[in-house]
Formats: structure tokens, sequence, C-alpha cells
């Protein structure tokens, strides 16, 4: 089926998410490895809709959860979200709460395809605005300590 991308953005306004993720690696340069990805989860009986979506975007991957019998289309690499799906998401913008996190998401995507999420100063920053996305959401890691890693690092 041929999605019609405001109903698309509609799809994500209500099951998408905008997520930007960090770990650290010890053998990066800054010390923390900066992952955005774009996520919409489904129940099991809607897996064609993601099919749909996959194809509507042309990138990303399904997979499914066990744990509460769902499928995840997912976007991780940096240059398919900076290339398709944040100017998507300006062409055809979301209209509710989600939009806010959207605008810093793309914003986050944006330095971190241009790599400057390898400067300290500018990962700092970028945590900062991640940290202040998804309120609800919950982390593995507390800002406080990827903020101390990062200054151990001294970069």
């Amino acid at each position: 089926m041929k999605l019609h991308p405001w109903y698309v953005t509609g799809i994500v306004e209500g099951e998408g998410s905008f997520v930007v993720s960090f770990n650290r690696r010890k053998k990066l340069a800054v010390g923390i490895e900066t992952r955005p990805s774009f996520s919409i989860t489904l129940h099991q009986r809607d897996l064609n809709l993601l099919k749909d979506i996959q194809t509507f975007f042309r990138c990303g991957a399904i997979r499914y959860s066990k744990a509460d019998r769902t499928y995840k289309y997912e976007v991780r690499s940096v240059a398919d979200l900076a290339r398709i799906i944040v100017p998507h998401f300006e062409k055809y913008p979301l209209a509710g709460s989600k939009n806010q996190d959207f605008v810093k998401f793309a914003g986050i995507v944006r330095l971190v395809h241009g790599k400057h999420h390898l400067n300290g100063e500018i990962l700092k920053k970028i945590i900062e605005t991640a940290y202040s996305m998804n309120p609800s959401g919950q982390r593995r890691v507390a800002k406080d300590d990827l903020l101390r890693w990062l200054g151990e690092m001294k970069v």
C-alpha cells in the first residue's frame, strides 16, 4: 500500500519516538558514543503497516519484541536520519508536543552527521539537549555520569 506522507506523520505523532542514547566507549576519543534513532512501535497485528512505512522511507529495519508482542521499525543510520527522516518531518511536521522533541533531535542529528559530536564542548551541549527530550522516558545512564565521563576524557 502506498502511504501518504501526512498519514506517516500522523502515525509517528502517536506511536513514534525520536531518541538519542549514549554509551561509554573508552576507545573513542571523547569516550562516549552518541546514537540518535527514530522508531515506530506497533502491535504484531500491524506488522504489514510497519513494512509499508519501511518501504515509504526506504531505510531502517523491523524487529520483534517478545516481551510485549510488538514490532518496532527503527532507523539508526545517521546518514539515513539526516537525508531521509529529518527532511520528511520538516516538510510534513508533527502537530503535537512531539514536535519539540523532533526539533531538538534534528539539531542533534545534524551535529552528529557533521562529526561535531567529537568535540567535547559540543558533545556536552548534545547531552544536555538529549536529556531535555522525552521527559517521561527512562535512561540507563544518568546525565551527570555522562558529563563526568566526558570530563575525565579531557576532550
